[in-house]
């Protein structure tokens, strides 16, 4: 008992104290948070501490999820939290809304920039990635002949956004068309170098590709846009808080991100970082008033929404800095390795992304020779319950797997034997 009691003790200055702090929190939480915290020291192979991070989550038991790439789920604490939240709003709207959570955003704003490694200045807060690199891309002051140097792997939303800035203002988009997977720096930065001229305003950069986990790097290519004076638009997307860098060290212009993915943040919220002196000349997405200004909350004026939401990010940061950015990464990035190298011996296997973790992390893509892969991502849920995404954009066609902190290797197991049952039908 009394080791108990100084174990919650040391507990009680940590991120987990401050979620267990949380007077909402069921009792299955709070197990679950207190098993995370007694292994402080627990690497990325440690299934007994990584069983615990399940314990957290409230993912079914019945299906095995390879697909946190569109969303990842919300550990208990974060739901509880948003559900709390919620019905407090619910006691009285216009009180509790604006003169009670919404004080509560410059908090939220100041975890975030800590962990982005960056000012508070520059964190606007935000539902997604598509809206905070739309507010970017349609709040840049370009004119017609303009030059944007941008891939056929972007995200769609981002290319169809681009595409509509060329339609409306006749600015010219330039298309690198990447070989994807690559391992050598120099080839991606010569790719960009290419497509660069005088004409040329801004860098495109998908931070990491969405189709096939392919990390591309992002500071050399700032690097390579500030020897021409151009600026960077960075999709971190898939990104932040899946494996440790600062935003400053990368040194881009523009950043966007979804924190309902790696963040596992609630589902709607997202993160704009803008360089602070760039702040002035974009023209928010929302009006405000005065867009000109170069205050970042200009580019929060989305009206009513969810203050539940917004509380919620602050405890999923929370949840993060309990497992440890640099952890994290080192398990998703193993999870990625782990089934890659089971797999490698399946007949006909062909994977499409790096096993280094420099160019590659959780997501990764593959195909079977000759094997259709719609066939194969329906056999693997039909039979095995094993739930991934068949890809098919421009020159990568594959099955997408994307584990998460609370995927165990188990599950991992069961899904390489799924792909080995799949061989032999």
């Amino acid at each position: 008992m009394n080791k108990r009691r100084f174990f919650l003790r040391q507990v009680a200055h940590t991120s987990a104290g401050v979620l267990l702090g949380s007077s909402f929190l069921s009792a299955a939480t709070r197990n679950a948070l207190t098993g995370m915290a007694t292994f402080p020291d627990a690497g990325a192979d440690d299934d007994t501490f990584w069983e615990q991070v399940k314990q957290a989550y409230t993912v079914n038991a019945n299906m095995i999820n390879l697909n946190n790439g569109g969303v990842s789920p919300q550990p208990r604490a974060v739901q509880e939290a948003v559900e709390h939240y919620n019905r407090l709003s619910n006691e009285t709207p216009s009180y509790y809304m604006w003169r009670i959570l919404d004080q509560g955003r410059e908090p939220v704003r100041d975890k975030l920039a800590a962990l982005a490694g960056c000012s508070p200045e520059e964190i606007a807060i935000n539902r997604n990635s598509s809206e905070a690199l739309e507010t970017v891309i349609f709040g840049l002051p370009l004119k017609a002949g303009d030059e944007v140097v941008l891939t056929k792997q972007d995200y769609p939303n981002m290319i169809n956004a681009w595409k509509q800035r060329e339609h409306r203002d006749g600015i010219v988009l330039k298309w690198i068309n990447l070989e994807l997977p690559i391992e050598d720096e120099k080839t991606i930065v010569d790719a960009f170098a290419s497509a660069i001229t005088p004409r040329t305003r801004i860098l495109h950069v998908t931070h990491m590709i969405n189709w096939t986990g392919q990390i591309l790097p992002a500071k050399a290519l700032s690097q390579l846009a500030a020897q021409h004076g151009i600026e960077v638009l960075l999709d971190a997307a898939h990104t932040f808080a899946h494996f440790p860098y600062d935003i400053k060290d990368l040194g881009v212009t523009y950043m966007g991100t979804s924190l309902h993915k790696w963040l596992c943040a609630p589902f709607g919220s997202g993160m704009l970082y803008i360089q602070k002196d760039k702040i002035g000349k974009i023209y928010p997405l929302l009006a405000a008033p005065d867009p000109t200004s170069e205050d970042i909350r200009k580019f929060e004026n989305l009206g009513t929404r969810s203050f539940a939401i917004e509380q919620g990010i602050g405890h999923a940061v929370e949840f993060h800095h309990m497992i440890g950015t640099e952890r994290k990464g080192k398990r998703l990035h193993y999870l990625k390795n782990y089934w890659v190298e089971q797999a490698q011996s399946i007949p006909g296997f062909q994977l499409h992304t790096s096993l280094k973790p420099e160019w590659g992390c959780a997501l990764s893509n593959f195909s079977l020779e000759g094997r259709d892969i719609g066939d194969l991502s329906s056999f693997l849920y039909n039979k095995y319950k094993v739930h991934t995404v068949p890809i098919n954009w421009e020159n990568i066609h594959g099955i997408r797997v994307t584990p998460n902190v609370y995927t165990a290797t188990r599950d991992l197991d069961r899904f390489v034997e799924g792909i080995w049952a799949y061989t032999k039908t």
